[in-house]
């Protein structure tokens, strides 16, 4: 094993290559397929290191019993001089126990890659468009955007990690009537910046972040609009009322560490034709038709009347009814217009993942089957996934968070933020899988303790921090010459460590960064043991300024630690702190 080859990795290809050495034996025949054989940890950690499927997975289609294959295969594991011990579990199962050298060699693997330890080259390149946050340009960002939006930019960064080519889009719902009603609501703050009286009727945007739009334009422009008719002033006002949104929502992302690489709006989508590009196809292809819909069940609608529309096949692909693409007046139904942008966004990715509320779970099917629908027919089978995120409920102390006045009736991200900080935020939306609910107590996510986990793998990374800068006074600096004077309980923490590579590839491939915040907190929780250690017996502290030798090592232990913390962090663009 070399210094950057990691132990999962080097593993699998002593497997691969006793599976190659069976093959010229004449045990196995050539050619079987071994993407399902696997290298990882046994569920008990006394069951042994690493266990591989090779046995159980291959026997079938080798046309062998699973228990004789684990046999020859053990034969040659054995051998090798990585290997202190291997048994056959269960109908086939192989479990390793791997000499302390190795681990050893771990360590020395995390240093000499650094930065890098736990990057992969399995996402090859391809290309995944990753769409997340994309809320109406109607307001701040507020905490019904937040863990979405954390859940989309964690993601992204694990795909990266994992050997993908990344592009962050933000799609820019400017084309419904909500951006109208926005710059109806802006014109009323225009005319109060000029003196007038104005009341906000309901269904208008009330909150007071909409003043200073409605100031500056009327600095601008003075009072030229008052007198015209809203044929003539709505289209500019939408024009400045949007584009002065999304400066605050890029603002607002900011201040969580979000950056979109591209901003796609629905209005140029529409203009460009794109939408009945995607209706020519689907009508070509029997997907769409005209129809009329039945009447709304389960109540009686007065003024309902039957209407042909164009109707997309939904219930081909398990619908309960065909869904619009267009309205009664026309203009695309927000189930067309997302259409044709999945068909756009398939043109230049090779996958495509969406994040949206949980709300937006009745539109899964349809649109998946629909972005199928257009990509097969392209020539291009485009994989397209959705996660879905439940929304944050927000509490101080137990109880109902009060609201921001400054934004009418919600709390934004600028007020998390500015009180318990971007890194807290990121990482307490990760600690729970996005479709489960979750609470986030303002009190709660700043205590210092270890039900904290935000706190806890902070803690572990400042701790190690302050040995070094203690150690480094007393002379005493990190060293791998001695690394064989670790013991037991040194090595069981690499082991842990160890795990971060292959829980960066399974995660990505997951789809589900909140994997990497679940292996921080164990991580942090070994590293904490390990600690304490030091606190019932002197002899296991990891400064001991008469055992130059054993405190380097352990120092070179405790730096690794802390390396792979901050990679881990990183990925969920968390700051690794230097003390707490």
């Amino acid at each position: 094993m070399s210094d950057t080859t990691t132990i999962h990795a080097a593993f699998a290809d002593h497997v691969r290559d006793a599976l190659e050495a069976l093959v010229v034996d004449c045990v196995l025949p050539a050619g079987l397929p071994l993407a399902n054989v696997t290298v990882e940890p046994p569920r008990d950690p006394s069951h042994g290191d690493l266990a591989t499927n090779a046995a159980m997975v291959l026997a079938k289609p080798a046309g062998s019993n699973p228990r004789v294959l684990a046999e020859a295969l053990v034969g040659k594991l054995t051998a090798l001089a990585d290997v202190t011990g291997a048994e056959i579990a269960g109908p086939g199962f192989i479990n390793l126990r791997v000499a302390d050298s190795a681990w050893l060699a771990e360590l020395r693997a995390i240093a000499a890659l650094g930065g890098d330890y736990g990057r992969s080259n399995a996402g090859a390149g391809r290309v995944v468009n990753v769409e997340y946050v994309s809320a109406n340009p109607t307001g701040p960002m507020h905490m019904g955007h937040c863990r979405g939006a954390v859940v989309g930019d964690a993601l992204a960064a694990l795909l990266e990690w994992a050997g993908s080519k990344v592009v962050r889009e933000y799609y820019v719902n400017d084309a419904g009537g909500q951006v109208d009603t926005l710059a109806r609501s802006v014109y009323l703050r225009y005319r109060e910046a000029l003196g007038e009286t104005i009341e906000i009727p309901e269904g208008f945007y009330p909150g007071d972040y909409l003043k200073p739009i409605g100031a500056l334009i009327a600095e601008d422009e003075g009072d030229r609009y008052l007198s015209e008719p809203e044929a003539e002033w709505l289209p500019i006002f939408r024009a400045r009322a949007v584009a002065a949104m999304m400066d605050t929502i890029r603002g607002d992302l900011a201040m969580l560490g979000i950056h979109h690489d591209l901003f796609s709006s629905e209005a140029a989508l529409q203009a460009a034709g794109k939408p009945e590009a995607a209706e020519t196809w689907l009508r070509a292809h029997d997907l769409v038709y005209d129809g009329v819909l039945e009447a709304p069940k389960g109540k009686v609608v007065e003024d309902w009347e039957p209407v042909a529309l164009p109707l997309f096949r939904s219930t081909k692909f398990g619908d309960d009814q065909d869904r619009p693409i267009r309205k009664s007046d026309g203009k695309w139904t927000y189930f067309g217009a997302d259409l044709a942008y999945h068909m756009q966004k398939a043109e230049s990715a090779d996958e495509l993942i969406d994040i949206w509320g949980a709300d937006h779970a009745g539109t899964v099917k349809r649109i998946k089957a629909a972005v199928a629908a257009l990509s097969e027919g392209e020539g291009k089978p485009i994989p397209f996934d959705v996660k879905l995120v439940q929304m944050v409920q927000l509490l101080r102390d137990g109880e109902p968070a009060k609201m921001s006045k400054r934004s009418g009736n919600f709390v934004t991200i600028a007020d998390m933020v500015e009180e318990v900080g971007k890194d807290v935020v990121r990482f307490t939306m990760l600690t729970r899988k996005p479709e489960a609910q979750m609470d986030f107590d303002f009190a709660k996510v700043v205590e210092a303790s270890k039900d904290n986990p935000v706190f806890y793998v902070q803690y572990a990374h400042a701790r190690i921090r302050s040995t070094l800068r203690k150690a480094a006074a007393e002379g005493l600096a990190p060293s791998d010459a001695d690394l064989a004077l670790l013991g037991e309980a040194e090595i069981g923490l690499i082991k842990q460590a160890a795990q971060f590579p292959r829980v960066v590839e399974s995660a990505a491939a997951a789809r589900e960064p909140h994997r990497i915040a679940f292996f921080l907190y164990d991580l942090a929780a070994a590293f904490h043991a390990y600690w304490n250690l030091g606190n019932d017996d002197p002899s296991k502290r990891f400064i001991l300024t008469d055992q130059p030798a054993l405190t380097g090592a352990r120092l070179f232990l405790g730096t690794q630690i802390g390396q792979v913390i901050r990679n881990g962090l990183g990925i969920l663009g968390v700051e690794a702190v230097e003390e707490l």
